[in-house]
């Protein structure tokens, strides 16, 4: 998960980290081989057996204690951008829909039911009875709306062009038009109705997002980290740790049954496993030491709906030429550079079922690259004796970006290319991207829902998403249909197309789709599952009943 990491982001920064940590930790053959790791596969984790939750024994039931990864949190829901702050900020704030923590699809949330009109365009949403904050006041769906136009006035909000799909939402978010023209009315307390500008059969997915929840705004129409409508509330927070206790006023209440979940961030990879093992902690997130874990049947690792990938910034001459991008990836040795990547990444979307017929990045020729760069720099009057300077931005702390930077510099030289590298601080890397004056940046993404547009829309023109500024109206083009169509076969079609454009086009350099890696003890925390998103909803966890079994007597 980029300042504009989707609910990514402990992930974005340290997720090629997480990658060679696992390679590096991991030595069993119960859990990997040397050429094919055992990794769930994104396919097969969507079709879990059911598990019985209906009875629940309130006496078991505890604080969860989660250890994850150092980082600063963000707990407004408009801005935070970072996977383990969508993780909290989906227990303390909800929106119409939420996810279903096995597969992911969309369950009615504060929106008891909804229909959708022949046309497919306009949603008529009806809300529950007596919703209301953490605070008790009152939620309608004016509060809805209220937030949605928050969201799109909020000038750093990542998500806030997801919206666009709504009939007026990028002219009002581009401050073109006022409310009166949005797509968005309130009949009643109880009704919201939305228009869209063409049918968009992943709405719904899309409302599952942190961004588009309830929240309560202050007076000067920001949201009040403070005050919540999720299944949890803040009710401690330090530098390293964050209380959350079940917020009495949920709607759901009756069904959230753990009453107390403590997050501590710790980058301590040992201490962080023996704290598993000593029952300290319930859940490790990332950060830890296999093997120092006793209980390797705790490990859950699975292939997830994200890509780790390098993209050029269109700001400088001559790398905003696709011809110059695409010498430069010719010479590229990809097997080298994807060297340390567990589920190695030649497309910019993981294969989703029935997604297909893109062609990969792969082929490695510096003989065709130089061809390629003497044409490109003939194209643009460039002498074939001027060197040319290319600049990667990268984390100051990550070793992985530093072994990348060298692997290009003696990849590019010969083409007369000379890269240089520039540094900032981990903490500060994402936000750095919009203002900073490189060629090259790393990124990591793990799509909002299962559907291509969730990785496309990185790349749309207008989208508040994306980072490079890359524009292509073919591309558009084939967005805009995809989204048109309610045929999911076609929808897949023409983005498969768009992302074929994208590509070609040079403009990025996909390195490995992204995996999770927990420890958690199933047979004694249950609503727990592995998904393609990795998220796991705090709202449907609880402890069971362990069952020792012990061995007969011996006479």
């Amino acid at each position: 998960m980029n300042r504009f990491f989707s609910k990514a982001l402990l992930l974005a920064l340290s997720i090629s980290f997480l990658n060679s940590f696992v390679s590096a930790q991991i030595s069993d053959e119960d859990y990997f081989s040397d050429e094919n790791p055992q990794i769930e596969d994104f396919d097969s984790i969507l079709n879990l057996e059911e598990e019985n939750s209906s009875l629940v024994n309130d006496s078991l039931q505890r604080n969860l204690t989660i250890i994850g990864s150092e980082q600063p949190l963000n707990l407004d829901p408009h801005t935070a951008t970072y996977a383990s702050e969508a993780q909290i900020l989906d227990s303390l704030y909800e929106g119409l829909f939420s996810y279903n923590p096995k597969n992911l699809d969309p369950l009615p949330a504060i929106c008891e039911s909804y229909k959708i009109s022949r046309d497919k365009k306009r949603w008529t949403f009806t809300l529950r009875d007596k919703l209301t904050f953490s605070d008790g006041e009152k939620i309608t769906a004016y509060t809805v709306r209220s937030s949605w136009l928050s969201l799109l006035k909020t000038p750093n909000a990542p998500y806030a062009s997801m919206l666009d799909c709504i009939k007026g939402a990028a002219s009002y978010r581009e401050g073109k038009t006022g409310e009166s023209e949005l797509g968005i009315v309130v009949r009643n307390d109880k009704t919201l109705v939305v228009t869209l500008n063409s049918p968009t059969a992943h709405f719904s997915k899309l409302l599952c997002h942190h961004a588009f929840s309830v929240c309560k705004l202050k007076d000067d129409g920001k949201c009040d980290t403070g005050v919540f409508s999720g299944a949890f509330t803040v009710k401690e927070r330090s530098l390293k740790t964050l209380v959350l206790s079940k917020n009495e006023k949920y709607w759901d209440a009756k069904n959230v049954h753990i009453p107390q979940i403590t997050l501590q961030q710790s980058n301590e990879l040992k201490d962080n496993s023996w704290s598993y093992n000593d029952g300290s902690s319930d859940w490790l997130s990332g950060m830890f030491d296999t093997d120092a874990l006793l209980n390797k049947n705790s490990l859950r690792i699975s292939a997830i709906f994200g890509t780790e990938f390098l993209f050029f910034s269109c700001k400088n001459k001559p790398w905003n030429d696709a011809d110059f991008r695409n010498a430069l990836l010719t010479a590229v040795p990809w097997a080298l550079l994807r060297k340390n990547g567990l589920v190695k990444a030649e497309t910019l979307i993981y294969p989703l079922a029935g997604y297909h017929g893109v062609e990969g990045i792969n082929e490695t020729s510096i003989e065709d690259a130089q061809e390629m760069m003497a044409d490109a720099r003939k194209k643009l009057g460039i002498s074939a004796d001027e060197r040319l300077s290319i600049t990667f931005g990268i984390s100051l702390q990550s070793e992985r970006q530093k072994q990348q930077a060298e692997i290009l510099k003696e990849a590019w030289e010969p083409l007369g290319v000379d890269l240089k590298v520039q540094t900032t601080p981990e903490d500060r890397y994402i936000d750095s991207i919009a203002g900073w004056n490189a060629d090259i940046f790393s990124y990591s993404w793990i799509g909002d829902f299962a559907d291509p547009i969730a990785f496309l829309e990185l790349f749309r023109a207008n989208s508040t998403l994306n980072p490079s500024k890359w524009q292509n109206e073919k591309f558009e083009e084939l967005i805009y249909k995809a989204n048109e169509t309610t045929d999911n076969s076609e929808h897949y079609r023409l983005l498969a197309q768009a992302e074929q454009i994208l590509l070609d086009s040079g403009e990025i350099m996909p390195i490995m789709h992204s995996i999770s890696l927990h420890a958690i003890n199933l047979n004694q925390i249950g609503g727990w599952y592995v998904n393609a998103l990795d998220i796991h909803p705090f709202k449907y966890l609880y402890f069971k009943e362990m069952k020792v079994e012990t061995a007969p007597n011996v006479i």
